[in-house]
């Protein structure tokens, strides 16, 4: 039986059924599957409005509480008033989170005054406080170095040294040490033993800076001596730094750090009757004869001076150093006359940062003048500082050891160059001091029994 043949029929690509009798799928999507079965859509719909309203609601609803929490008007809280909750801070207020912090303008002070002035105690107004890092005397390290540099040229390194410390810099001091010596360290420093900072905690446990007392320089010798770089990182811890010296003459030495944008500093100028300071000068001149040789050496030699002693009496050692003691007094006098002149016609740089202090007003109320000194500085006089300014004024009686400071009589010890120096000594320091004696309220006597009575006043009130 012959096999029958089957014809092959051939359709073109194009054709519909092509492919050896194979139907093949049309690529188009059949939309008419969805639109057959609405209720699909219909509940899809219907979830993503459930989906939406619930959001929305909750959406309102914080709001809501968010609005209820939040006050539009923000009231500062006074230090006095108790506080009635722990507050937190809420979203709203997330801003004040990224405030940046404002940092207090630290408060530079240098007490400016002379030898004998009762600077000593003075400085322990501030020494005393436990906001205030105080330094004593630094430029004596420039003095003892340069020795016998006269006063008046030593003035712009003193000026250098202070700008420095008051950026609590202090490798300064290394300049003004011994070759080969050993480095400075905490008890290195001038007046070391009877500071505060350098008694007290983190430099030494024997006393405590909070709490207000004289300290015992024999107990501070013992504490342990600490690197400069350890007083630096303690003086940046405070926002009051005071430095008391003697060997700034002239106020206006200082005039490029008081026109220093970036140092608030402000002076404190303490004086005391001319007379007085020479009658103490002569007491402690065996103390002060490297530094009255280096003050008599910047004396103008050209001016005319009042005979020091009777023609007809003979000069002894005694005579000699006195001389130097009250011949210091003519150049004090002379700068500090430029100090209160340019007080008097005060500069552009000079306002509200220059006030002067009476030593006799101090002793004679002490709580007055340590208020007004302090709020002029930015300070708080606290009960504890005002007792101990009450009580180192009122002592028994005069102190005998001039450089100790000591509970005493100060009124009286203000006043006992009336009966200790002779006129002629009188005289002298008069005719030195005169033009700043007269800004500064303090009269001349003009005979030998008008200074030896007591009765009689010589104090009035100041020009400046």
């Amino acid at each position: 039986m012959k096999n029958k043949l089957y014809p092959l029929k051939f359709t073109p690509p194009w054709e519909k059924n092509a492919g050896f009798g194979r139907k093949h799928k049309s690529c188009t999507r059949n939309h008419t599957k969805i639109i057959a079965n609405p209720g699909i859509v219909m509940k899809v719909l219907r979830r993503k409005k459930i989906i939406m309203l619930l959001a929305y609601f909750l959406l309102v609803a914080l709001t809501m509480l968010n609005l209820a929490n939040y006050k539009w008007t923000k009231e500062p809280q006074q230090c006095n008033q108790p506080m009635q909750g722990v507050n937190f801070q809420s979203r709203s207020d997330i801003r004040y989170l990224y405030k940046a912090p404002q940092v207090k303008k630290r408060q530079l002070v240098y007490v400016l005054t002379t030898w004998r002035s009762g600077s000593s105690f003075f400085g322990e107004l501030f020494n005393q406080n436990p906001d205030v890092f105080f330094l004593y005397e630094p430029m004596w390290h420039i003095w003892q170095k340069l020795y016998p540099g006269d006063a008046v040229s030593l003035q712009g390194a003193a000026r250098d040294m202070l700008s420095s410390l008051y950026r609590c810099d202090f490798s300064i001091f290394q300049l003004y040490n011994s070759p080969g010596g050993k480095n400075i360290t905490s008890l290195g420093l001038f007046g070391a033993a009877i500071n505060k900072v350098i008694c007290s905690y983190p430099f030494c446990t024997s006393y405590r800076k909070d709490v207000v007392g004289m300290v015992d320089e024999k107990v501070c010798r013992k504490c342990p001596p600490q690197s400069l770089q350890m007083l630096e990182e303690e003086c940046l811890k405070y926002n009051t730094i005071v430095i008391k010296g003697v060997r700034i003459l002239d106020v206006n030495v200082l005039a490029p750090l008081m026109e220093d944008p970036s140092l608030n500093l402000k002076v404190i100028h303490l004086v005391r009757d001319p007379r007085a300071v020479a009658n103490s000068r002569i007491k402690s001149r065996h103390g002060l004869i490297r530094e009255n040789l280096q003050v008599v050496r910047s004396r103008d030699p050209k001016l005319r001076r009042v005979p020091f002693v009777d023609p007809n009496h003979k000069m002894n050692k005694k005579d000699g150093s006195d001389y130097h003691s009250i011949g210091a007094m003519e150049v004090i006098c002379e700068q500090m006359s430029r100090t209160l002149k340019t007080a008097l016609h005060p500069p552009t740089w000079f306002k509200g940062k220059y006030m002067t202090v009476r030593y006799e007003d101090l002793v004679e109320n002490p709580i007055k003048t340590v208020r007004n000194v302090y709020r002029f500085v930015n300070l708080s006089a606290n009960h504890d500082i005002e007792i101990f300014a009450m009580n180192m004024t009122t002592g028994p009686n005069a102190s005998t050891k001039p450089f100790i400071v000591s509970s005493r009589n100060a009124t009286q010890a203000a006043s006992a160059w009336r009966t200790v120096l002779n006129y002629q000594q009188i005289r002298q320091v008069e005719e030195y001091c005169q033009h700043a004696m007269s800004l500064l309220g303090y009269l001349r006597v003009r005979t030998a029994g008008e200074a030896k009575d007591l009765s009689r006043p010589l104090l009035t009130v100041p020009k400046i």
